[in-house]
């Protein structure tokens, strides 16, 4: 007979992909064990598993997670806007803050994705193609000037993508510059780079976003 799930299943399960990023991120997948595991949720290792099949389950749960939020952050803060470079600010905003607050899950899905087997990488692959897709069509229409073309797409579109996913290693939130600035940096050094001056048109929104960041 199948075993019922108990009330509070869907909360205890997310304690424990948070407790195992965090424990995988502090410690690599492959040095912590299961008793590791179990000792982080606080949990015996019976019910880890009544949870969970296995510690590669664990970490494929908490990258396919994590990038499917992003993804859905990245469409939610693009649906309220009309113009390509309101579309485009507003999806770099996104993924910005909500690696601001998953620095743990960025440091699983760039230094342990490999572990997983060639089936489950492929669909965290095929989901993270997806993201740089919906940017990269932003980048393809922002481009005035026919720089992006099939043989440079991949490039530039991975060159943003670089400033974006190993902040973690030195950028803190809680410091001097917020993620909403932050990622405001990011889209004026790419789109205009650091000696560039704006274009007319965007810089003159750009004269009232310290106000309307810091609000």
């Amino acid at each position: 007979m199948a075993r019922t799930r108990s009330e509070n299943y869907d909360d205890i399960q997310r304690g424990i992909l948070t407790s195992a990023c965090g424990l995988f991120a502090r410690q690599g997948y492959m040095r912590a064990s299961i008793s590791d595991l179990a000792d982080a949720c606080k949990l015996s290792r019976g019910a880890l598993y009544h949870y969970f099949d296995s510690k590669e389950a664990i970490l494929f749960a908490i990258l396919d997670a994590h990038i499917r939020e992003m993804i859905a952050d990245v469409e939610a803060a693009m649906a309220g806007k009309t113009t390509t470079l309101e579309q485009f600010r507003v999806a770099i905003h996104a993924i910005v803050e909500l690696n601001a607050r998953s620095s743990d899950e960025q440091r699983v899905i760039l230094n342990d994705l490999s572990f997983l087997a060639e089936t489950e990488q492929a669909a965290i692959k095929a989901l993270e193609r997806q993201l740089v897709d919906v940017v990269a069509d932003l980048l393809i229409r922002l481009d005035k000037e026919g720089k992006i073309v099939k043989r440079t797409k991949k490039i530039y579109s991975m060159m943003l993508f670089g400033m974006l996913n190993f902040s973690h290693t030195w950028y803190d939130p809680r410091g001097g510059v917020d993620p909403k600035e932050f990622a405001d940096m990011v889209v004026d050094l790419f789109l205009y780079g650091f000696t560039m001056p704006l274009p007319a048109k965007d810089a003159a929104k750009d004269t009232a976003k310290p106000q309307r960041q810091r609000a």
